[in-house]
């Protein structure tokens, strides 16, 4: 290759080369030539030259070291040199080089040039990679071509306006007044640039998008002349007249229409014009119609309008192109929640389309079919769903499968026990979401009259298949509780099979001895076995043994209960009929529940009156409370017993459970202890397999309330050596409280260690709380005032006593 060839023959050259390493061979010898030749001067090769780095950059070669003949190149009087110039600046300039900087008197200049092609290469350079600094000092300079007489020059112009704004957004106020002049012009680049112009300005500030409401009439003005006009070759695409500043103007009546009825009644007769002569069997009416109901759904559009629009949509599902399907699904699913009977018309469209060969549109349309489900068509979309289930891509088994889980227990509650049972069957079992097995559980519980077929329809599948988790865990949980309707062998709902305890029994052993079982797994089967010793009779020994096995588990989860389940069968075995029973229904929804008098029944605690009791367990030995806790799964720290209480029990319990604690002699319902007044929600439960566990908390404590200020304590947490306290400030004046201050002293016995409030202003109407013992408070209310000082001689106790009772 010799030192003077042209970009032509350096590129045939190039694409010749039959390996990388000859490829790369060739482009260092010709990088050696161009710099030879930067280096020569003014010779009349320097624009070639920086034309073939300008290729070589764009193979991806390093082409920095002609960074500076851009410079040069762009202060040359020759138009040939300027035109490759400034296309290298494009190119290998960008405002973090400093270079970029070097350029910016030429711009200047050149924007003043009587050429307009010298013009237009200042304008497409800077709007391209001007920086803040370049934007700022040539803003005046482009604001005066956009009031030139040429459209060739405004039409670049306004769109170096746009970079402009997007660089520095205080100049914005400086093209605003040109803006609005702009949509007079008749040619349709200008007409382009000035509303992508406003688009921008609009967006960035509120004042101006008001303003520029005012346009609405004259925009829809060009767009009905856009719509009805004349064929136009030069504007014609497809037999639309010039779909893209359709497509713009349209976008822009979107932004001025939302959330403002004047300008949305001003555009509803265009868009309904648009939306029924646009013709959508080329793709540039199909971009005009998606335009338009965009618009239509974002503007407050009338309901007929809306209708229109999800018919347009609907009628993009029907297309070939697999892109407008795509497009037509997701905005249906943004306006499903919003028109959602106008989307139910075309439901049946929406299904089919889960059959279509491409992952992303069958995604887009499981998502859109999972929003149409409703409580008339649970049992027609979950009969389609559950069809899809058998066949979709694995990446979608567990969305679909958690998506017909909640829409089943949505809608239909007496339907829903059989779709988790077909899902769980099919081949989705293994692809269900975590939290699909405790909301199973809790369904079961509560389909009292479908237990004994659960019970049958899972022992078949646990025998048939164990490598699906979640069916697994599910199928022991249900073993063990109903496993005695399993005996039986009497089930209406499916086609009776005898079992026998060892069949049973042999299927947790199968569940427990196999390496596809997961350690959670493993503890529902083991839990499950431990179950059935209450409900069978001549395999209690065999279920011994498999539970003293677990003892020694590498486990450790496996390896406690275990070791709790023996101390059930050793020394507590009077009590594990009690233990063991079933479980009770639950309410999910239920903020906190007690034991009922009749086991399996939840009942709310009693509102009607707080119950103030004294503080304290029941007053027996620690050690038989630690016993008891221990065989929940073990305490490290010993509780100390209390003062017995002196208080009106408030529930009952089971005298068996009681007897556990070492033969104490209660009253009825003195499990449970209030520890001061309290409302249904101080309560929360700490469950076990086996237990509940109430706690009730202690509610604040009202020290201070004057003037309409008002502080409460409360104690967050107590240690052996150390308290801690929350004061909480609150306002239930009309005005707000402002340079609220306080101060604290205590004993000099006491460390105090005091953290500044959230604030030092509490809003009115208690809309605010300001969180931080002699206290001195000072504040100002109405502009009077004010300062007090108070004294806490106590704290409300932050012991929190339990209670435990059977599940």
């Amino acid at each position: 290759m010799t030192p003077s060839v042209r970009l032509q023959e350096m590129i045939r050259v190039i694409r010749s080369a039959r390996t990388q390493g000859e490829e790369r061979g060739i482009i260092q010898r010709e990088c050696a030539d161009i710099r030879a030749q930067f280096r020569q001067g003014d010779n009349g090769e320097r624009s070639h030259s920086l034309a073939k780095l300008l290729y070589v950059h764009m193979l991806g070669y390093p082409a920095h070291f002609g960074q500076m003949e851009c410079v040069r190149l762009i202060a040359s009087p020759r138009y040939s040199e300027k035109r490759i110039g400034y296309l290298g600046a494009m190119m290998l300039l960008d405002e973090k080089q400093d270079a970029s900087l070097l350029i910016t008197n030429s711009i200047k200049n050149d924007l003043s040039h009587s050429s307009q092609y010298v013009q237009s290469l200042a304008l497409c350079t800077l709007a391209c990679m001007g920086s803040a600094e370049m934007c700022r000092d040539l803003a005046p300079e482009i604001e005066r071509l956009l009031r030139a007489s040429n459209s060739y020059i405004k039409k670049k112009a306004t769109l170096c306006a746009v970079h402009i704004i997007k660089k520095v957004p205080e100049l914005a106020e400086l093209f605003t007044p040109s803006a609005r002049t702009l949509l007079s012009e008749k040619n349709h680049g200008v007409l382009h640039g000035a509303v992508v112009l406003i688009t921008e300005l609009c967006k960035r500030n509120p004042d101006t998008l008001d303003q520029f409401r005012k346009a609405v009439p004259e925009l829809v003005q060009i767009m009905k002349g856009l719509v009805t006009s004349s064929y136009s070759p030069e504007h014609n695409v497809a037999g639309i007249s010039d779909p893209f500043l359709q497509v713009r103007i349209l976008r822009l009546l979107r932004i001025l229409g939302h959330n403002n009825d004047t300008a949305s009644d001003a555009m509803n007769d265009l868009l309904a014009q648009v939306a029924t002569n646009t013709d959508s069997s080329k793709t540039a009416g199909s971009a005009v119609l998606y335009e338009t109901v965009l618009t239509i759904m974002d503007i407050n559009s009338e309901s007929g309008l809306r209708v229109l629009a999800v018919n347009i949509l609907g009628r993009f599902l029907l297309n070939n192109d697999r892109n407008i399907r795509y497009i037509s699904m997701t905005s249906l699913q943004k306006i499903v929640q919003t028109d959602h009977n106008a989307v139910q018309r075309h439901r049946g469209t929406i299904v089919d389309c889960l059959k279509d060969q491409d992952t992303s549109v069958k995604r887009r349309a499981l998502e859109l079919s999972l929003a149409l489900v409703s409580a008339v068509n649970i049992r027609s979309m979950m009969k389609e769903l559950l069809i899809f289930l058998s066949f979709c891509p694995p990446e979608l088994r567990s969305q679909t499968a958690s998506g017909i889980f909640n829409a089943a227990e949505r809608y239909h509650q007496s339907f829903v026990l059989h779709i988790y049972l077909d899902v769980h069957l099919s081949q989705a079992g293994g692809d269900v979401r975590d939290e699909t097995v405790p909301n199973l559980i809790q369904l079961i519980t509560t389909a009292s009259e479908l237990h004994c077929y659960t019970v049958h329809k899972l022992y078949r599948a646990l025998v048939k298949d164990i490598a699906q988790q979640s069916l697994v865990q599910v199928a022991c949980w249900c073993i063990g509780e109903y496993g005695d309707l399993l005996l039986k062998g009497e089930c209406e709902e499916i086609e009776p099979m005898q079992v026998t305890e060892d069949d049973v029994l042999d299927a947790l052993e199968t569940v427990l001895q196999s390496h596809m079982s997961s350690p959670a797994t493993r503890g529902f089967a083991l839990t499950a076995t431990m179950k059935l010793s209450t409900r069978i009779t001549d395999n209690v020994d065999r279920i011994r043994s498999i539970v003293s096995i677990y003892g020694s588990c590498i486990d450790l989860e496996l390896q406690q209960r275990a070791v709790e389940y023996n101390a059930l069968f050793k020394k507590y075995d009077h009590m594990r009929a009690a233990v063991l029973e079933r479980m009770p229904v639950m309410d999910k929804n239920l903020p906190g529940h007690t034991n009922g008098d009749t086991p399996g029944e939840i009942k709310e605690p009693d509102t009607s009156k707080p119950k103030p009791v004294e503080a304290g367990l029941l007053s027996e030995p620690a050690s038989q409370v630690c016993d008891l806790l221990d065989l929940l799964g073990g305490t490290d720290t010993p509780l100390q017993p209390s003062p017995a209480p002196t208080s009106t029990p408030t529930t009952t319990s089971s005298a068996d459970l009681l007897d556990l604690l070492g033969g104490l002699e209660p009253t009825p319902g003195e499990n449970i202890q209030y520890l001061t007044e309290v409302t249904p929600f101080d309560l929360f439960v700490l469950k076990d397999k086996h237990c509940c566990v109430y706690v009730h908390v202690v509610p604040t404590v009202s020290v201070y309330e004057k003037n309409g200020l008002s502080l409460k304590i409360q104690c967050d947490k107590q240690t052996e050596t150390e308290v801690t306290v929350s004061l909480i400030a609150s306002n239930s004046t009309q005005n707000d409280i402002t340079n609220f201050t306080l101060q604290a002293a205590v004993p000099k016995s006491v460390q105090l260690q005091m953290k500044a409030p959230s604030g030092n202003v509490i809003p009115a109407h208690g809309l605010g709380q300001v969180t931080f013992m002699r206290i001195r408070v000072s504040y100002s209310n109405q502009g009077a005032m004010h300062q007090d000082t108070v004294l806490i001689d106590s704290f409300p106790s932050t012991a929190c006593q339990p209670s435990i009772s059977p599940l």
